[in-house]
C-alpha cells in the first residue's frame, strides 16, 4: 500500500507535511530539515477572524460529478429522455423528495439541507474540480489545466497559513485516494501558492482494508517512546548550548523536527486512523466498504481535532457516468454513499458532533439533463445539487429551484466562490482575508458570499 502526503510530490517538491509521510527516517537519524525546501511564502497574514459556526468541515467528495437528476434533483414530470429510470420517494421532510436508491438519506432529510441552484460556467473535471474544492476560479485556468503553484489553496491550506498549528494535528487530511489519472494530476487539493508548507495530508489507502495503517505514525523499528524522548531532550540541549554561545548555525531542533516529535509522541492522532480500535458494529453501520470507512475514519480525525477533512468517493472521475449511468449508480455507487453519508450524519448527531461539524457532499459539477446515445448523462456545470449539514445549517430546506429539466436554476444560483465562503466563515476565518502569491502580492483568499439561507432556513422558490 502506498501513502502520499500532497501534490507537492507530484511537483517535485517535499514539504513538511511530506516529510512526516514518509515515515521519519529523517528524524531518527536527525536529519529532517535536509527534505525541507523553503517555502515559497513569506509567511502568513494576520487572520481576520469571523464567529466560528464549525470546528470541522467534512467534504464528501463524488469525484467525476455525481448526477442531480438521479438523487437529489429528480424531475419526475419531465420528458423520459430527461428524467431516467429511477422514481422519487417522500423523506422525512413534508414535500420533499429524492431518489428511491437513497432511503436512508431520505429518512434523515429533515437533518440535512439542498441547495439546488449551485452553478458554474465550467464543464471540464479539473478547472471545476479547482474551482469547487478552492472556491475560486483556477488561475490561467485551460481545458485540463493539470495542478501547479500558480493555484489556489485548498480550504485546509488556507486554514493552515491563517491559524498554523504546532500541536501535532494537521490542519487538513485528504483521503483515501489522490485525484490523479496519468498524466493528469487533478488542482485543487494542495495549497497551490501558498507553498508546500500548507499542503493538507495525503492518505492513499484503503481504510476497509485488513492492513490499512499510516506509517507516519508508526516508530521506527527499535525505536520507542523512552528512546524518542532521550533523542529530542538531546537535541534540545544542543539547542541551548548554542543559544547560550550564540552560535546561530548550531542550532539541531528545526521547527519540522519538533512538529514531527509532537505527532509521534502524542497518542491522539495516532489512535484516529486505528480502526481496529472503534466498535464492529460502528463499522458495519458505515458499511465494510472504502466509502463507509473512509467517512468513519473522517468521524475519528474530527475528535481528533482536525478542521478539514476530505474524503473522495472513489478513485479520480469515479462518477463520471457517460454510460449505463443506471446501472452504475444503482448497483455500485448510489447504495455505499446512502449508508455511508447517512451513518455519519447521525453518528456524529448521536456523539453530539454535528453542532460543530459541517458536512459538505457535492461532486464538480452536475449531468447534462438529456440522456445521451450510451445511456449515460455528461459534464453540466450550470447546475447541480450541494448536501449540506450540521454547524448551524437549517436541515429540512431546499435552498433555490431548478427549472423543470434541472438545466439551469430558476432562483438565486450559487457560485463555487460562495461555498468556499461559506465554508470559511464556517470556520471563523473572514473569506476576505488577505493571503500573499508566489511572488508576495496581497490577494484576497475568497471573494463570495455566504449562502444565508443555509442558516436562515430561507428556500428561495
Amino acid at each position: 500500500m502506498s501513502h502520499r502526503i500532497s501534490t507537492s510530490a507530484q511537483l517535485s517538491k517535499l514539504s513538511r507535511r511530506h516529510c512526516l509521510q514518509v515515515g521519519y527516517s529523517g528524524l531518527m537519524g536527525l536529519g529532517l530539515n535536509a527534505l525541507v525546501r523553503p517555502s515559497s511564502c513569506s509567511g502568513a497574514a494576520a487572520d481576520s477572524s469571523v464567529p466560528a459556526r464549525a470546528k470541522s468541515l467534512i467534504i464528501v467528495f463524488c469525484t467525476g460529478a455525481i448526477s442531480h437528476h438521479d438523487t437529489l434533483d429528480m424531475k419526475p414530470n419531465a420528458p423520459v429522455e430527461i428524467r431516467g429510470q429511477f422514481n422519487p420517494i417522500p423523506t422525512s421532510v413534508s414535500g420533499t423528495q429524492i431518489c428511491e436508491h437513497l432511503p436512508k438519506l431520505a429518512t434523515l432529510a429533515h437533518k440535512y439541507a439542498l441547495v439546488r441552484t449551485l452553478s458554474h460556467k465550467d464543464n471540464n473535471h479539473l478547472m471545476s474540480t479547482h474551482h469547487v474544492l478552492t472556491g475560486h476560479l483556477q488561475p490561467g485556468a485551460f481545458f485540463d489545466k493539470v495542478a501547479s503553484r500558480d493555484d489556489w489553496p485548498c480550504y485546509s491550506a488556507g486554514c493552515e497559513y491563517l491559524r498554523p498549528r504546532s500541536d501535532g494535528i494537521p490542519s487538513g487530511v485528504n483521503l483515501p485516494t489522490f485525484l490523479m489519472s496519468s498524466p493528469l494530476t487533478w488542482p485543487g487539493q494542495h495549497a497551490g501558492f501558498l507553498g508546500p508548507k500548507y499542503d493538507p495530508w495525503q492518505i492513499v489507502g484503503d481504510p476497509n482494508s485488513r492492513d490499512f495503517k499510516v506509517d507516519a505514525l508508526t516508530l521506527a523499528q527499535g525505536i520507542d517512546h523512552q528512546r524518542l524522548d532521550q533523542r529530542r531532550n538531546l537535541l534540545r540541549t544542543l539547542d541551548q548550548e548554542a543559544m547560550i554561545s550564540e552560535d546561530v548555525t548550531a542550532s539541531r531542533m528545526t521547527e519540522d523536527q519538533k512538529l514531527a516529535f509532537t505527532m509521534l509522541s502524542s497518542g491522539k492522532l495516532t489512535q484516529a486512523f486505528e480502526l481496529n480500535r472503534e466498535d464492529e458494529g460502528v463499522r458495519d453501520r458505515y458499511g465494510r466498504h472504502a466509502f463507509g470507512q473512509s467517512l468513519l475514519l473522517a468521524r475519528r480525525l474530527v475528535e481528533a481535532g482536525v478542521p478539514v477533512i476530505q474524503a473522495n468517493m472513489g478513485p479520480v472521475q469515479n462518477w463520471d457516468s457517460h454510460g449505463q449511468i443506471f446501472t452504475t449508480l444503482k448497483d455500485r455507487l448510489i447504495p455505499p454513499l446512502d449508508q455511508s453519508v447517512s451513518a455519519l450524519l447521525e453518528d456524529l448527531d448521536e456523539r453530539g458532533l454535528l453542532n460543530d461539524t459541517m458536512v459538505m457532499m457535492i461532486g464538480e459539477f452536475g449531468r447534462t439533463p438529456k440522456i445521451n446515445n450510451d445511456g449515460g448523462r455528461d459534464h453540466w456545470g450550470p447546475c447541480f445539487t450541494g448536501l449540506f449539514a450540521g454547524a448551524g445549517v437549517q436541515g429540512g430546506k431546499v435552498i433555490g429551484r431548478s427549472d423543470e429539466i434541472a438545466a439551469y436554476p430558476d432562483t438565486v444560483a450559487f457560485s463555487p466562490d460562495d461555498i468556499g465562503a461559506t465554508i470559511y466563515s464556517a470556520l471563523g476565518i473572514d473569506p476576505g482575508s488577505v493571503v500573499h502569491d508566489r511572488i508576495g502580492r496581497p490577494v484576497h483568499l475568497n471573494t463570495g458570499s455566504v449562502i444565508e439561507p443555509l442558516y436562515s432556513g430561507s428556500d428561495l422558490t
